[in-house]
């Protein structure tokens, strides 16, 4: 088992006060929440048999067991699915370095939005493809190759805070899709040394990180503030890219009629860069 289980019902219990779930706060706690005997007597597990798990040193685990661990730490559903990854993971082969393609018919779907700003993510969230507008919104194609990556850029560009204006929830969003991505890829090679130097430069990123939240990146709201064009307020949805489990597809989809679909109307009128890397 991955050490990310025993640090991620660490905190998932430290959370959860015991009047929450109907036990006595007895006697002064060292640390703050559950007890691993509280959170196995609830789940109906032994004491030992949970030590052992939260420690990865216990046998493997039933649905059952993860299902009743996951409703007395009140995991939601992408946590109480994440529980289940972390605690049985699948050994897979690390990608190697420039693996990741996007294929042509999910490109020419990126070059129809003409209205609105869109991006492909693969894996460790690397930015893989984009159209005119998305550029224009982020400035992808003004990158680096290698830095071509959504928690690169928003934890190790100073032009992301000003860019974000909600820049801390983006960063604990960033990290939390980061960290289910880490669970659905143990063995990332890539990833980790990610993580390394994320958490080695940004104390931000450190931190957030050890907190082990965990989000699946489906649809919300963001605020940017472009340098052109002013403050947007862009509805996203990410879509799964079908054959590629490990892409999706962002669209900023502006409400029509809306001051922000004015002013992307207007960055739209400005001159193209490229749709997306070429390769």
């Amino acid at each position: 088992m991955d050490a990310d289980l025993g640090d991620f019902l660490r905190s998932r219990r430290a959370r959860i006060q015991p009047e929450e779930v109907g036990l006595q706060a007895y006697g002064r706690r060292r640390v703050p929440g559950l007890r691993r005997e509280e959170v196995a007597q609830l789940a109906g597990v032994s004491v030992d048999y949970y030590i052992r798990l939260e420690q990865g040193r216990g046998p493997s685990v039933s649905d059952t067991v993860l299902d009743a661990i996951a409703r007395v730490l009140r995991l939601d559903e992408t946590e109480h699915a994440y529980l289940r990854t972390v605690a049985r993971p699948a050994s897979r082969a690390s990608a190697p370095v420039g693996a990741q393609r996007v294929r042509p018919g999910l490109r020419l779907l990126l070059d129809t939005l003409t209205t609105a700003p869109a991006f492909v993510l693969g894996r460790r969230m690397d930015v893989l493809a984009w159209n005119a507008l998305g550029d224009a919104l982020v400035g992808f194609s003004r990158m680096p190759a290698a830095e071509r990556n959504m928690p690169r850029q928003v934890f190790l560009q100073p032009a992301a805070r000003e860019l974000y204006p909600d820049w801390a929830a983006v960063a604990a969003e960033t990290v939390a899709y980061l960290r289910l991505d880490a669970g659905l890829h143990p063995d990332d090679r890539q990833l980790a040394t990610l993580v390394g130097e994320l958490s080695l430069k940004s104390d931000d990123f450190r931190r957030l990180w050890a907190d082990h939240q965990v989000k699946s990146k489906t649809y919300g709201v963001k605020r940017i503030d472009h340098a052109v064009v002013g403050e947007l307020v862009l509805p996203y949805e990410t879509l799964g890219a079908a054959g590629d489990p490990d892409q999706c597809l962002v669209v900023y989809t502006p409400e029509p009629g809306s001051e922000t679909a004015e002013r992307v109307a207007l960055l739209a009128s400005r001159p193209a860069a490229p749709s997306a890397p070429a390769g």
